[in-house]
């Protein structure tokens, strides 16, 4: 089953997620560097699009680099929709428009945006119809298994939505009241690969290399995407493109290497985002992120947290490794 858009030489390919204040542009290239063979931006408000919010417009941008990239836009209304998709295919020619219908989030949901449309799969349906005929490029989805447990539906809601236009499936197997506790369950994704015509991309719950391997296993999924799990580790996308191809699983990353490659991800953002003190406070979580699972890392998450320049984050990291280079074996 072919993609509509260009996903790289893996029969299996691997996605960074859509995730707001997380897939921009440097933690984007940090991904397509690390094996994510197709990356997605943060999703984006098709009203701000439509008034030419600048901020907004700003999320739109990508470089060469990244591709194939998905631009994926929000809203409740089909017209602000379809102008969305039209400017975002005329000024910015990704490789693939994805509609959010899956964010669970109360100040997008309140609105009818995300997850808030699965109330209502007729404004679904005329949401995806309006921006197929908006735009050349193949329109996507990523949804959610229902709104509710009550209301749990994958596979009415996937057929409707191919019915009406989408080219691939991306489904969290979670409903909106779920929001992010208890478990994805992947039946829905299997379910639904066997249900569909188009691509079908399972998420939830992917946190290891192993669980995109289960994944793929246990649904035959034609995709997986990965979203929080690659927090602060980018090697995920590395280590399950090994074990989805048969090979061994590579080496955990040394703390030398994590601190590297934050240092290198905090640069990309100083460089593309601006050289400021609102980016760097901005990029603590990052650290946060990397730090995770290492030797002493409560204490060192909390000089990272402080840190306002690059300076300072590479003394800590300096300091650290020197540390533990000293520390008698355990």
């Amino acid at each position: 089953m072919q993609f509509p858009y260009p996903t790289g030489p893996h029969p299996v390919p691997l996605f960074l997620a859509p995730m707001a204040g997380v897939s921009e542009p440097p933690f984007r290239r940090i991904s397509r560097r690390l094996g994510a063979d197709v990356v997605l931006t943060e999703f984006l408000n098709a009203e701000a699009i439509r008034r030419r919010i600048s901020a907004t417009l700003e999320g739109c941008e990508f470089d060469e680099v990244e591709r194939p990239i998905g631009i994926q836009i929000y809203g409740a209304h089909a017209d602000a929709m379809a102008t969305a998709a039209a400017l975002v295919t005329e000024h910015y020619q990704p490789d693939f428009i994805d509609i959010n219908f899956g964010c669970p989030v109360k100040k997008v949901v309140q609105r009818n945006g995300g997850s808030g449309c699965l109330r209502d799969m007729a404004l679904v349906d005329e949401i995806i119809s309006a921006c197929v005929a908006a735009t050349h490029l193949p329109v996507t989805v990523k949804t959610r298994s229902g709104w509710s447990e009550e209301s749990r539906d994958p596979v009415g809601i996937a057929l409707r939505m191919q019915d009406a236009g989408a080219k691939a499936f991306t489904l969290h197997a979670r409903t909106r009241t779920q929001m992010f506790t208890g478990k994805a369950n992947w039946d829905d994704i299997a379910c639904v690969v066997e249900a569909l015509d188009v691509p079908v991309i399972g998420n939830g719950d992917v946190n290891t290399a192993e669980d995109a391997l289960r994944m793929h296993e246990h649904t035959g999924c034609a995709g997986i995407m990965v979203g929080r799990g690659s927090f602060g580790n980018p090697w995920l996308f590395r280590e399950a493109r090994a074990l989805l191809n048969g090979e061994e699983k590579p080496a955990a990353p040394e703390p030398a290497e994590k601190f590297a490659v934050a240092m290198e991800h905090a640069k990309l953002a100083l460089r593309l985002q601006g050289n400021t003190r609102h980016t760097m406070i901005e990029f603590r979580k990052h650290f946060g992120w990397y730090t995770k699972g290492l030797h002493s890392a409560t204490a060192l998450r909390g000089k990272l947290f402080q840190v306002e320049t690059m300076a300072e984050a590479e003394a800590i990291f300096a300091d650290y490794l020197e540390r533990e280079a000293l520390a008698p074996a355990a």
